[in-house]
């Protein structure tokens, strides 16, 4: 195992370039497959253990990963001080790492949806930010994974990756699950 990629310490500003590079090529990566992705509609739900369709699971999860991507928001403040209460202690950086990792689980089966069954899409400027934010949203959890993991960057930089993480999921949310909500039961 690579431990807490120390190779990106040794490279110095060629590491930090590195975290860059790799969120740009997974962003461009997802979003050329998703551009690929012949556009069918869901006939066959192909998972929806508790939803009615596939709509509504890929609203409700990533909800879900909002509420928890929030959390992750709170988390930080408490482990960087800027909130003072409550008291100290690890719990916090336990439930900011699980709360994180739950965050990002729930939205596979979202983003497998999104990528191969229906797309990058076009059609509308919500539907292209979503598909942008869509696309980039894997490229940024990779950079700021590494810029966890490296202990070499300015202390600013992993707020930063967080807040970007975070904006990029809510802006996912407010494109997509904010709008079935408030659109769907009109067109049903």
């Amino acid at each position: 195992m690579l431990g807490r990629l120390g190779f990106l310490s040794r490279f110095g500003f060629t590491g930090r370039l590195m975290a860059i590079v790799l969120f740009a090529l997974i962003a461009l990566t997802v979003g050329l497959v998703a551009r690929q992705t012949v556009r069918e509609p869901y006939a066959v739900p192909f998972f929806h253990p508790f939803f009615v369709d596939t709509l509504h699971m890929k609203a409700w999860l990533v909800t879900v990963a909002l509420v928890l991507a929030c959390g992750q928001l709170l988390t930080a403040a408490r482990i960087y001080a800027v909130f003072r209460f409550p008291t100290k202690g690890r719990l916090y950086h336990t439930i900011h790492r699980w709360s994180g990792r739950t965050a990002i689980l729930v939205t596979l089966p979202v983003a497998y949806h999104c990528v191969f069954l229906l797309g990058f899409g076009t059609d509308t400027p919500r539907i292209l930010i979503h598909s942008l934010l869509g696309s980039a949203l894997y490229g940024a959890v990779v950079a700021k994974v590494l810029v966890v993991r490296s202990t070499r960057f300015a202390t600013w930089v992993l707020p930063v990756a967080g807040g970007l993480l975070f904006a990029i999921i809510l802006g996912l949310w407010l494109t997509s699950a904010r709008w079935f909500f408030a659109v769907a039961p009109v067109v049903n």
